[in-house]
């Protein structure tokens, strides 16, 4: 049966208990059999557009908010450009540890990452790019088979999108027979977002969080190396 529908929404992460709500645990887990886009810009959208428009099937592409007020460099080629389903990207390469993530939580992640450079950990960040299907070519298990640590992270409750993603590359993807670490989730807090841009701040991950987790993993791992900064 061919069902050629294309959803288009918006979500991810932006500001007030209407903006800063990321379901998608809600969301992957209640029309399965649907495919689900979670670009991090409105490039990656497009992308995604052009090549929904060529299949004939149903989709649900989530734009990110804060990818309305961004620039960024336009494809030459962007009437054709497209994106394939199911593939993650690699926006950084590195040895450490692998960060995985989607959406608005990549520019998050991409600070982060700058971050723990200075101090000598070397992340390689994921973009998972579509939660159904899910990284079909296994590229995180490739990558943690190099890095051995992995940490989900997203904006979603605990136990939500991470939890699926966790589930997806530690066992589907048999990731747990090369890890040295144990696997990793960072989410929102066990409450609604707060309303200000202050209180924002502490119910959403930030790039102060993921800095942490990812340093006191390092730590565990090697604490001569990485010691106790504070």
């Amino acid at each position: 049966m061919n069902a050629p529908l294309i959803i288009r929404t918006r979500g991810h992460r932006l500001e007030g208990i209407w903006h800063s709500g990321s379901p998608l645990s809600m969301v992957i887990n209640s029309i399965r059999g649907i495919y689900v886009c979670v670009p991090r810009n409105m490039t990656q959208a497009a992308g995604f557009y052009n090549t929904l428009l060529a299949a004939n099937d149903t989709a649900l592409v989530i734009e990110p908010l804060n990818g309305y007020r961004l620039k960024e460099k336009m494809p030459e080629n962007i009437g054709t450009y497209k994106i394939p389903l199911g593939q993650a990207e690699i926006l950084e390469e590195g040895t450490d540890l692998t960060l995985v993530t989607y959406g608005s939580c990549v520019r998050i992640a991409q600070d982060a990452v700058a971050q723990l450079k200075d101090f000598g950990v070397s992340v390689e960040l994921i973009d998972v790019q579509t939660l159904l299907p899910f990284d079909l070519n296994q590229s995180i298990l490739e990558s943690v088979k190099k890095t051995n640590k992995v940490l989900f992270f997203d904006e979603d409750v605990p136990g939500g999108a991470t939890a699926y993603m966790m589930q997806k590359v530690v066992e589907d993807q048999k990731a747990f027979y090369h890890l040295d670490a144990e696997p990793r989730t960072l989410s929102a807090k066990e409450h609604r977002p707060a309303y200000a841009t202050d209180g924002d701040y502490f119910s959403n991950p930030n790039a102060e969080d993921v800095f942490e987790i990812v340093y006191q993993m390092m730590h565990e791992a090697d604490a001569k190396k990485f010691p106790q900064l504070y």
